[in-house]
């Protein structure tokens, strides 16, 4: 053969001198490729990727499942004792703060009310009597008004500070010593025999009917929602913890059944404990809360809804009063107009809060629940008949021109509506008494009923899952 003669051409891309031949352009240079037959290094994976591959092969051996099984029993029985001490803690709180707090504090706004009703009707008492005002009078009118004004300094230290409440408590803490000032000049104007004194006890009590008894009666109203609210967190069954323990118990009945398949064991000595200990937790949890739910019911339904209803009674009772007077004191001055009718502006207002007297002693004597609380009730009813027809004898004296035949039975030591009134007040007040006794029996049950529950859910919750560990370390020992 012939030899063959490779030529190679020039890498410059100018053509050669003296030839007119061009030049081929450049290729591209490529990266080096791996040999054939090695695999590219692969990512490095995650540690919860790693992990998860751990637990999966170790679930393929039975020391493994027993970790797994261990671990799993601690969980649930430690979140059983957690969840329950949690609940158990949130509900004996709101138990205590309507045994202590809210309960208190919504009798002290009620008394807020009733002493300034009170004050108006005292003071319109002493003002009929004009110059023989009596100490009595003059101490039972200081005596409110020294009442109402403790009773709002601790509302106020038991209020939050940007709440409704203490916005309310502020605005009655302003109006009070305005509503002083005016009844002072109308005692001192009447004591000097000039009329203008009875347009300064109107004056005197328009501020209080109009602008401090609603004030004092929404934070009466704010104050029993703050109590009905702690009932609402007090109250509910603490379903999640009992859904624990139940979930607990079963996942330990499993595993202990699970044991003796395998083993033909009938007890583990640890899980045997640490179903005893969720047990007595579970059970625990159920009839403590249902004893103290049922106190805490108790002490509402004859409790609370009772003393609500007597004070609201107490209240009218007062205000019946309050009206009574001015009647006598504005003598015809203030005006109603009811469709075609008119009437004295405080006589129509006087028959109207001795009806709703009624309504509220009629509730209240349903509620009595034994005759310590009903007989009080049935004898306030009696006085309040009584109180009515004296009102009518003395409203014909009135309108008839014997104004100071009207006045004695109104204001009179003897037979007088005044008497009527007291005795109302003195069997409400023997009334709120007892049912105070009631709540407070039946709320210290309910709260007592759950002393101790949650720290004791979280001890034996913590020996229960120790008693698991054990159990199944015991028969993790036996592949050792």
């Amino acid at each position: 053969m012939g030899e063959v003669t490779v030529t190679h051409l020039p890498t410059s891309s100018a053509p050669p001198p003296g030839t007119g031949t061009p030049v081929l352009p450049a290729q591209p240079v490529r990266p080096p490729q791996a040999p054939q037959g090695r695999a590219e290094p692969q990512p490095r994976r995650t540690a919860f990727a790693e992990g998860v591959d751990r637990l999966r092969d170790a679930a393929t051996t039975e020391p493994g499942r027993l970790r797994i099984i261990g671990a799993v029993l601690a969980l649930l029985v430690v979140a059983f004792g957690a969840v329950t001490a949690w609940q158990m803690t949130e509900r004996a709180a709101a138990a205590d703060d309507v045994l202590t707090s809210s309960q208190p504090l919504s009798s002290d706004a009620a008394d807020i009310y009733r002493s300034l009703a009170d004050a108006n009707t005292a003071a319109s008492s002493g003002f009929l009597a004009g110059g023989q005002e009596t100490a009595t009078s003059r101490d039972r009118y200081e005596k409110n008004i020294r009442t109402a004004a403790e009773k709002l300094v601790n509302a106020a230290a038991n209020s939050d500070p940007d709440s409704p409440s203490a916005t309310t408590i502020a605005e009655l803490n302003r109006l009070l010593p305005e509503y002083k000032g005016l009844v002072e000049r109308a005692r001192t104007y009447n004591r000097q025999g000039f009329p203008v004194g009875g347009a300064y006890l109107r004056y005197a009590n328009e501020k209080m009917q109009q602008q401090m008894l609603p004030a004092a009666e929404d934070l009466y109203k704010k104050e029993n929602q703050r109590l009905r609210a702690d009932y609402a967190d007090a109250t509910p069954y603490p379903w999640a913890a009992i859904a624990l323990g139940i979930a607990a118990l079963a996942a330990l009945a499993w595993a202990q059944h699970r044991n003796y398949r395998r083993t033909n064991r009938v007890l583990n000595h640890g899980l045997v404990a640490a179903t005893a200990t969720a047990t007595v937790v579970l059970l625990w949890l159920v009839v403590g809360h249902s004893l103290a739910r049922a106190g805490l019911n108790d002490s509402y339904d004859h409790g609370v809804r009772s003393l609500n209803v007597l004070h609201d009674a107490r209240i009218a009772s007062l205000k019946a009063r309050g009206n009574e007077n001015l009647t006598l004191v504005a003598r015809g001055a203030e005006t109603k107009k009811v469709g075609e009718e008119t009437y004295d502006a405080y006589d129509y207002a006087f028959r109207a809060d001795m009806k709703a007297l009624g309504a509220y002693l009629a509730d209240a004597g349903k509620l009595a629940d034994d005759t310590s609380g009903e007989r009080p009730v049935t004898a306030a009813v009696g006085n309040m008949t009584e109180w009515k027809k004296r009102h009518t004898a003395a409203r014909e004296q009135d309108e008839n021109g014997n104004y100071q035949r009207a006045l004695g039975m109104v204001i009179g030591t003897k037979d007088a509506t005044g008497e009527c009134f007291d005795s109302v007040d003195e069997n409400l007040r023997t009334a709120l008494a007892h049912e105070e006794t009631e709540f407070k029996q039946a709320a210290g049950d309910g709260r007592d009923a759950l002393t101790g529950l949650a720290a004791g859910a979280a001890v034996l919750a913590v020996l229960g899952a120790a008693g698991a560990v054990l159990g199944i370390g015991r028969r993790l020992s036996e592949y050792r």
